[in-house]
């Protein structure tokens, strides 16, 4: 008789696992697993693998763990790779190499290579153990769910549907003041930014400057949760975007270190410093054009660094100021007009007072109205231009469908270098009479 009824018993439990498979999976990550494991490891293969296509991937993970090797590694063939990649990802690397030495080889590759992602990806960073939590869960049972786990140090925590598709999120704070049957859907906060397997570690920080949030979700092409990424992580990003833009705009490789091979870095500088080579000879062949009146007037090669100089500082701060707008989304390219009159206005009055000064101490120095006259216009000039260039270069970048980061600061030095030349030996020259 006893043995009749534990028959019927688990006929019934496998008609539930196969029939109603979402529904077990939420009743399964409801109860303590020792509870209902000596029912799990009873069932074939083929019976849990639809119940465990809905489980939520960390308790899914500790089933697949505590299941027999045999019955797990045929579970994970059964199932599509990618969910099994995200049990996986739950598992720590001793679990995880233990159960990928038990399925076939070619589950083994295929698995593999769904957990192998691009340099640069988000993927590569991603935390693939994580709490997760179901809508419609109360807040009582979300705790519950933090107290089983293992898992510590999570600030927020995703919110998902019955198919594991990413619905909201939940800080931490909201939850442990809830009221124990307070739905987590009623205080959950809608994710209108995510990331998938490809998307890069610029876009993340992209999303983090613009969206504040540092705990993001990372799903599958279907909208599956696979990872998140942990506000350490999401912060590095942000650090070593900033920092990349900054080597990148003078012409050094975003991916060189200060400690990378000097082969290496070799490699990842000299083609930009051949361009800024090329640039350096045209502006020096503008200095050609007035040789005559360099000779002629010696004190012009004096000041003429000075002229250079000033343009080439003006001209790296408008660049720097607009980079950053460009950068945290303060501007788009379509307001180059009011971004260009600021620039133009800042170094019309910055090039007024520097000329000033600048006119001043030439005059003591020379003794000459003409050369006073002629660095002052000079500066102005040269400065309005600076700054004007300094705006446009990387808004027209954007334009031209390039990485501003990549050779603003080349394109900038040439403009510089030849409005301060031109300007100032230009002037000279049609004022030369009053040296």
């Amino acid at each position: 008789m006893d043995t009749d009824i534990a028959s019927v018993s688990a006929a019934l439990e496998r008609q539930y696992l196969l029939n109603h498979p979402g529904k077990a999976a939420l009743q399964i990550e409801r109860l303590p697993l020792a509870e209902v494991m000596p029912t799990l490891t009873a069932q074939p293969a083929e019976v849990l693998r639809p119940m465990m296509e809905h489980i939520a991937t960390d308790v899914g993970a500790q089933v697949i763990a505590d299941l027999p090797h045999e019955t797990a590694a045929k579970v994970m063939g059964a199932l599509h790779p990618g969910v099994a990649a995200g049990l996986l990802g739950q598992m720590d690397k001793k679990a995880r190499r233990k159960l990928l030495d038990n399925v076939s080889a070619d589950v083994r590759q295929e698995l593999e290579r769904f957990m192998s992602y691009p340099p640069g990806s988000v993927a590569r960073i991603m935390d693939t153990r994580f709490v997760v939590l179901r809508s419609g869960m109360t807040a009582e049972d979300a705790i519950t769910r933090l107290r089983q786990s293992d898992i510590s140090g999570q600030r927020a925590f995703i919110v998902v549907d019955d198919d594991n598709r990413v619905v909201s999120r939940v800080n931490v704070e909201d939850l442990v003041v809830a009221t124990a049957e307070t739905l987590v859907d009623s205080f959950a906060k809608p994710l209108r930014s995510g990331l998938d397997l490809q998307s890069t570690e610029e876009e993340l920080a992209e999303i983090v400057r613009s969206t504040g949030m540092a705990t993001l979700p990372v799903v599958s092409a279907d909208n599956r949760l696979v990872g998140i990424v942990r506000p350490r992580a999401s912060i590095r990003a942000v650090e070593e975007t900033a920092s990349a833009s900054v080597q990148t705009m003078v012409g050094a490789s975003a991916s060189e270190h200060g400690l990378s091979p000097p082969l290496f870095a070799v490699r990842k500088r000299i083609g930009w410093l051949s361009i800024n080579l090329a640039t350096a000879f045209l502006a020096a062949a503008v200095v050609g054009l007035f040789e005559d009146t360099i000779a002629a007037y010696t004190a012009l090669a004096v000041l003429l660094p000075v002229v250079a100089g000033q343009s080439g500082n003006a001209g790296a701060q408008a660049l720097a100021v607009t980079m950053r707008a460009l950068t945290l989304r303060e501007i788009g390219v379509r307001m180059w007009m009011p971004v260009l009159g600021k620039e133009l206005t800042v170094g019309l009055v910055n090039g007024i007072a520097i000329a000033a000064i600048c006119s001043v101490a030439v005059f003591l120095w020379s003794q000459s109205v003409g050369l006073m006259l002629i660095i002052a216009a000079a500066m102005i000039t040269s400065m309005v231009v600076a700054g004007i260039a300094g705006a446009l270069v990387p808004i027209s970048l954007i334009r031209l469908g390039q990485d501003p980061a990549a050779s603003s600061s080349i394109i900038l030095t040439t403009i510089t270098d030849l409005a301060g030349f031109f300007s100032f030996l230009g002037i000279a020259t049609v004022l030369a009479f009053m040296i």
